[in-house]
């Protein structure tokens, strides 16, 4: 942010400075289904995308690159507890991961832009393989543009909800705990940014997030 933008900032009666936001299921939807689909059997992409107990480890995979794991080590893994054809399906995935990415959040890259543009600041922290991430700024420019700066876990090694990567990104980014909000659709995370003292809240859709920044002061 640069002087202008801070320091007019510091004039508004509003205690909030900063919003930073998760990105998927925030500000990107995350869909295994358009990037399986056609290329996989159907039972198969059926119960990927409706199963949350994860029988066949897909998300405990990417969780690991979130982490900061890296895809060559997280693969080999997999391949050994799951077979070769599973192992493909996955390998597909995360090469075509953009395909999963198949849209912004209704209302999200609005509402970016109006916080920009009354001087906040916009900031980004997702738990995403550093591997994979540079696909959200590829597909959506509009984000890289919008955002004053993303953290990322499998960059950092670290993740939420973790007190590490919260202090991270608000001394990376030159961030006042209190006069920052933080959105995520995981609970976890939003209490994660609550216990270093960030103003976390869960997050339902976009109009809803702005009846929240209403009420903590936020002009826009």
């Amino acid at each position: 942010m640069d002087t202008t933008e801070r320091n007019g900032h510091a004039n508004r009666k509003s205690e909030i400075r900063d919003v930073m936001f998760d990105f998927c299921g925030v500000l990107v939807e995350l869909n295994y289904r358009p990037c399986l689909q056609g290329h996989f059997p159907q039972d198969f992409v059926d119960t990927l995308c409706t199963d949350e107990s994860d029988i066949y480890g897909f998300f405990a995979a990417e969780a690991r690159m979130d982490a900061g794991d890296d895809f060559a080590d997280v693969i080999k893994d997999y391949r050994q507890q799951h077979g070769d054809d599973l192992a493909g399906a996955f390998t597909y995935y995360i090469k075509h991961y953009d395909d999963a990415l198949p849209r912004m959040i209704d209302g999200m890259e609005a509402l970016l832009t109006d916080l920009r543009q009354a001087g906040y600041g916009v900031w980004g922290l997702t738990n995403w393989s550093g591997e994979t991430f540079h696909f959200a700024f590829e597909k959506f420019p509009q984000l890289e543009r919008l955002l004053q700066g993303a953290v990322v876990s499998g960059v950092e090694k670290m993740h939420k909800p973790n007190a590490d990567i919260f202090n991270l990104a608000l001394n990376r980014f030159g961030l006042e705990p209190a006069q920052t909000v933080f959105f995520d659709d995981t609970q976890a995370n939003v209490e994660g940014a609550k216990a270093v003292g960030i103003q976390g809240i869960h997050f339902n859709d976009a109009p809803n997030a702005r009846k929240e920044l209403h009420r903590l002061g936020v002009k826009i």
